[in-house]
């Protein structure tokens, strides 16, 4: 079953793509958000100015849509140098890395998004560019194959990842600096928000950007996406400006509630109490409850749902919490809360050893 859900943080048309290209700082102090990478980072890149030579290698990875393509490009901005993007998908020929990598100038960046599903053959195939910046090239076959060792020009590859822990070691290994993104709070959210709004001639107060940021699951794509219906809302039903009703009312047209969840997140918790008395139930009990396909659950709605607290993940399956039922406005079933006070007795008897 497919459905629109405007709080998910991928990517969703190539018209939002170029809407969001149009919203991304270009410049390191424009970057709201991530304080200790900017300050990190800021060293880096002045330090390798200073020295006249590329940035290391450098690999994003956390949750998508906190802004990892968007620090990709602040790199290459700072350092005054192209960037070429591409995706690790999109790589399935050693010939097309070949043509991206000869291409390179002195001191470009390469970005390769979701550099955890590289193909194999491409992945070794790279090892010696970043190690040494020089590439192996195998032309003919059988008695007439030779071996062409091609120079490559001083380039920066920057890899993001969603899945850190799917990387090989040799490649993980490769890169000289690491930097996790982290869910944003509300307040830094409320600042892109306004930032954004003023980029999209869109008024709005402190208030207002305050409430679309916190039904954004702490992730920049979603307060933009979320800025845009809002400013739809306002053009047509008021003068076009944002106050907090307002924003509360699109939010609430749109079924995001006051905690981020829609009716999906909200369909999983109410599935759970009510055919499942509140768990512990597995994921594929869940998901064929739903019509929905477990992967969609697994990495759509139960990450969110977990960072709150909505939800435990248990051994024996997923479990709604009281925090959760006091959401829904329900009450926690007996059951669960016997589990849980199990789950707490095993807890400090452990701990006692």
């Amino acid at each position: 079953m497919t459905r629109e859900r405007a709080i998910i943080s991928e990517q969703t048309a190539a018209d939002e793509d170029l809407v969001n290209y149009a919203l991304r700082p270009i410049h390191l102090p424009d970057y709201i958000g991530q304080l200790e990478l900017r300050r990190k980072l800021e060293v880096t890149l002045e330090a390798a100015k200073k020295r006249g030579e590329p940035c290391e290698h450098v690999l994003l990875y956390g949750p998508p849509g906190l802004g990892k393509t968007t620090l990709a490009h602040i790199i290459a901005n700072e350092m005054g140098a192209k960037l070429v993007a591409t995706s690790g998908p999109a790589l399935t020929r050693t010939g097309d890395m070949m043509g991206i990598l000869t291409n390179l100038n002195q001191g470009d960046v390469l970005f390769i998004d979701e550099i955890h599903r590289l193909n194999p053959t491409i992945e070794e195939f790279i090892y010696p560019a970043i190690e040494s910046f020089k590439v192996d090239f195998v032309v003919d076959k059988g008695a007439f194959a030779k071996v062409i060792n091609v120079p490559l020009k001083q380039f920066t590859l920057v890899g993001a990842t969603t899945r850190a822990g799917l990387l090989s070691a040799p490649l993980r290994d490769r890169f000289g600096l690491f930097y996790h993104l982290d869910f944003y709070p509300p307040e830094e959210l409320a600042q892109i928000v306004m930032r954004s709004a003023g980029l999209l001639d869109t008024k709005i107060d402190s208030e207002s950007a305050l409430t679309i940021a916190r039904r954004s699951r702490g992730t920049p794509r979603i307060a933009n996406r979320l800025l845009r219906r809002v400013r739809d809302f306002a053009s047509v039903k008021s003068d076009g400006s944002v106050n907090p009703e307002l924003a509360a009312r699109a939010l609430d047209q749109q079924g995001i509630d006051s905690t981020g969840l829609d009716s999906l997140d909200r369909r999983l918790l109410e599935v759970t109490l009510d055919y499942y008395q509140g768990g512990p139930v597995g994921i594929e009990a869940l998901a064929a409850t739903l019509s929905e396909e477990v992967d969609t659950l697994v990495d759509m709605v139960e990450p969110y749902l977990l960072k709150i607290g909505f939800v435990q993940r248990t051994p024996r399956g997923r479990m709604v919490t009281e925090l959760a039922c006091r959401h829904l406005g329900r009450t926690l079933p007996a059951a669960v809360s016997a589990v849980g006070a199990v789950g707490a007795a095993d807890d400090a008897q452990e701990s006692l050893f």
